[in-house]
């Protein structure tokens, strides 16, 4: 079953929490309770350690006799970093009850004590991923009035787009005497029934693309002036790497041909560097009749110097500045999709820049017959080249649309990717309608 990190914070229904563990260990499950001080003030860390059977811990400076281990299993030889090492162990981060306080704090990325820093630890807030990363839940509790405040609101929706899975409270009696209305925090078995719930979806999700070959593109090409100078782009990579380890880990086959980036390679995937547009051209048409699906998600430069120098320019060299004729690069993903057999699916990636995002977008997915482009508006700010969040639209080639909130780039990967899943799920039904009814009667004739 699952490891599970509860935290929990200051509030009367922290009580609720006992109960809560308590089911969750009859479930199967192995927990771990970690605590603010203020929380202290209405359930005791003895309770917690006595229902878990494992120590709690309510700051970050602790020692932990389990160092980071989970109940029925081995303590490592080592003391690792509290805060790093319960979230790394878990397979899910639950706080609840999560105090105004505590949500604030969590949606504007501040770490002041063991909860918020597990939080942000976790990698579920703001989409970070990678492969430590652990999916966040917020179960809020607090007087109604609070609950509703739009400084509430706007945290909760702030953490949502972030990818942490807000679990709402329920409406009955408060706290307070004779008050009544939402905010009361969701029942124990509602609790567990939520974590449930999304460690099954994590687990089909990490499963939904075993078998299938994924070829990504990713960074942005540079072509030649001289030796030592080119025409470039502002891409980092950091969004088709992001598609690539999220693909790989819902156990994809996953080539990446890597033009120009300066990032930690994507655990579990194959690498291909290349440089220029021709020379990503080449690797993807190598590896394109292999694949079942092509993210191309890197920027590919529309020109190239003509004649590019074969030393370093001067400016003592010319009287003035050298004239530099650009030609026409390879439209690299049309000439791919002009070879796609039956079956591959195929997602273009548009950055435009202000209005008519979305219009262009559409036109470039229909004159290269893809199956969906990805169009993100870089101008503006925060999103795009070189930043850790994009907001984006997947255009489909049936003609809806899909848009994806801001949020980090790996929240935006997993977005596309359940795009993919959706069209890789179209094609094959086409394809079984086509074998269960045969050749047409032109063909046949």
């Amino acid at each position: 079953m699952a490891r599970l990190l509860f935290g929990v914070t200051g509030g009367i229904a922290a009580y609720k929490m006992l109960e809560t563990a308590r089911l969750a260990i009859a479930a199967g499950h192995a927990v771990r309770v970690i605590q603010t001080p203020a929380s202290e003030q209405f359930v005791g860390a003895a309770s917690f350690a006595g229902i878990t059977g494992a120590p709690v811990l309510t700051s970050e400076f602790q020692d932990d006799p389990l160092r980071g281990a989970y109940p029925g299993e081995p303590a490592p030889d080592r003391a690792p970093i509290s805060h790093l090492a319960l979230v790394e162990n878990a397979d899910l981060y639950l706080i609840a009850p999560a105090s105004a306080n505590t949500i604030a704090k969590l949606a504007h990325g501040h770490a002041d004590g063991l909860v918020t820093t597990a939080a942000l630890a976790a990698g579920g807030l703001a989409g970070v991923g990678g492969a430590g990363a652990i999916p966040v839940m917020v179960a809020p509790a607090m007087n109604n009035r609070m609950y509703l405040h739009p400084a509430v609101q706007a945290n909760l929706e702030l953490l949502r787009a972030h990818g942490v899975t807000v679990i709402g409270p329920g409406t009955g009696p408060l706290a307070s005497h004779g008050e009544h209305g939402v905010g009361r925090l969701a029942e124990p078995a509602e609790l567990l029934t939520a974590v449930e719930a999304r460690l099954d979806d994590i687990g089909a999700r990490l499963r939904s693309l075993a078998g299938v070959s994924v070829l990504v593109t990713a960074g942005g090409t540079r072509e030649p002036i001289d030796s030592v100078r080119y025409i470039g782009n502002r891409s980092s990579g950091r969004m088709g790497f992001a598609l690539a380890q999220q693909a790989a880990r819902r156990g994809a086959r996953v080539t990446v041909v890597v033009a120009n980036v300066a990032l930690a390679t994507p655990p579990g995937v194959e690498i291909v560097p290349v440089t220029t547009a021709a020379e990503l051209g080449a690797a993807c048409a190598g590896r394109f009749g292999d694949c079942d699906v092509l993210l191309m998600a890197a920027a590919v430069a529309d020109f190239r110097p003509r004649e590019p120098a074969a030393r370093k320019l001067k400016k003592s060299d010319p009287p003035v500045a050298p004239q530099i004729e650009l030609e026409v690069t390879e439209d690299v993903l049309s000439a791919l999709s002009d070879r796609r057999r039956p079956g591959q699916v195929l997602v273009g990636f548009a950055a435009e820049h202000g209005p008519g995002a979305e219009e262009y977008g559409r036109g470039k997915l229909e004159r290269k017959q893809l199956d969906a482009i990805v169009v993100n508006d870089v101008s503006q700010p925060g999103i795009g080249f070189d930043t850790p969040e994009n907001e984006v639209t997947i255009v489909l080639a049936q003609g809806a649309a899909r848009r994806l909130a801001r949020a980090g780039k790996t929240s935006i990967a997993d977005g596309v990717l359940d795009v993919v899943q959706d069209l890789l799920s179209l094609a094959k039904e086409s394809d079984d309608r086509a074998i269960r009814t045969g050749p047409t009667r032109a063909a046949r004739v």
